[in-house]
């Protein structure tokens, strides 16, 4: 199992050797003394599911004074999982990552507290697996504009479907819940 670095280097790509023969391929998803070498968490309180139709954007949302890591995995189609700094004071705040996830490959994506997080689907359905390091509250959620141009997130689609809550948020300029830089990323 290795933990890769991506251009925010606190965002991880976590890949698994898969084994395969004739029946499929298994994978190691979890060890946790595998993800403590690694530094990655090995607490997660909640896990999530969701399941959306292709051209779906949902996002990007983080929450404030609980904020939350979350390891990403998407188990059927295809997805681009994006990751926002949004620490103020963070040299990275407002940059973005972004990796495509998919159900045939071991792999997952580690984002830290203090980020926003978002993904749209690419493939005819996909399925997406998140565990969460702190349980969700519905009263600490927001989120950013999905399209900020000072972000400028590149989308590899047009047009997507995006929720009337997600299509209000407001551009990172305009947010004053961000949490502070100092924060843990543990």
């Amino acid at each position: 199992m290795i933990a890769r670095e991506l251009s925010i280097p606190e965002v991880k790509l976590v890949e698994s050797p898969a084994f395969t023969d004739d029946r499929g391929w298994f994978f190691e998803e979890f060890q946790d003394e595998r993800f403590a070498a690694l530094g990655l968490p090995t607490a997660f309180p909640q896990q999530n599911r969701s399941r959306s139709r292709q051209g779906v954007l949902r996002g990007l949302h983080y929450q404030f004074a609980r904020p939350q890591g979350k390891l990403v995995s998407c188990t059927q189609g295809r997805i681009f999982d994006v990751a926002v700094d949004v620490r103020r004071g963070s040299p990275t705040f407002g940059k973005w990552v972004g990796v495509e996830l998919d159900g045939a490959s071991p792999r997952q994506l580690w984002i830290p507290p203090g980020f926003a997080h978002g993904f749209c689907v690419l493939s005819p359905v996909a399925d997406v697996a998140y565990k969460l390091t702190d349980v969700y509250a519905a009263e600490d959620e927001r989120g950013i504009l999905w399209c900020d141009p000072d972000v400028g997130i590149e989308w590899p689609v047009s047009n997507p479907t995006v929720s009337e809550r997600d299509r209000a948020l407001k551009p990172l300029r305009d947010c004053i819940d961000v949490p502070e830089y100092t924060l843990s990323l543990r």
